[in-house]
């Protein structure tokens, strides 16, 4: 089905146009661009609110996600991991500690956190304020590679190793 360039600016989905190339088609894509603040937020199975900006369900994007996750104050995200998955989590405001495996620590805004495959993790917010984070995935993020390893976020936060 053909969809007019207006069509294609509204859904980022591939335009097929006509022009040199095989059979007298060739694939183009429009600019994808989406704003958080027009994203339907959704509870993760982790327990983490995200909203998800580009991924193979709303994008032109198939091979990662991209998605803005908040924990409230006080709260937690489930020990969890992925099984095919690496993630990276860059924090943009609040104040948490991360564990990944027995390695734990404090995290901030302007930091990166590298999540491999397979690698047990969890975060806490330990600020006054929402923690906030970017969680780039690839492949991209889906519910049924997240493994969760505790039944309740529990009251286990960890020391600060270090900043």
């Amino acid at each position: 089905m053909l969809r007019s360039r207006a069509d294609m600016l509204r859904v980022g989905r591939p335009a097929l146009r006509f022009g040199s190339g095989c059979a007298g088609l060739r694939m183009t894509t429009l600019m994808d661009v989406k704003n958080l603040n027009e994203v339907p937020a959704f509870i993760t199975k982790d327990g983490s609110e995200i909203r998800e900006l580009l991924a193979q369900r709303n994008s032109a994007v198939r091979n990662q996600s991209l998605a803005e996750a908040r924990v409230p104050v006080g709260g937690s995200t489930l020990e969890h991991y992925h099984v095919k998955t690496e993630e990276i989590y860059y924090i943009t405001s609040g104040a948490g500690r991360m564990r990944i495996e027995n390695q734990t620590r404090a995290v901030n805004p302007g930091d990166a956190i590298a999540i491999p495959p397979g690698q047990k993790h969890k975060i806490w917010n330990t600020g006054r304020e929402t923690l906030t984070l970017l969680c780039c995935c690839a492949p991209g993020y889906e519910h049924s590679d997240t493994v969760i390893t505790e039944t309740s976020p529990g009251l286990d936060e960890p020391r600060t190793t270090g900043n």
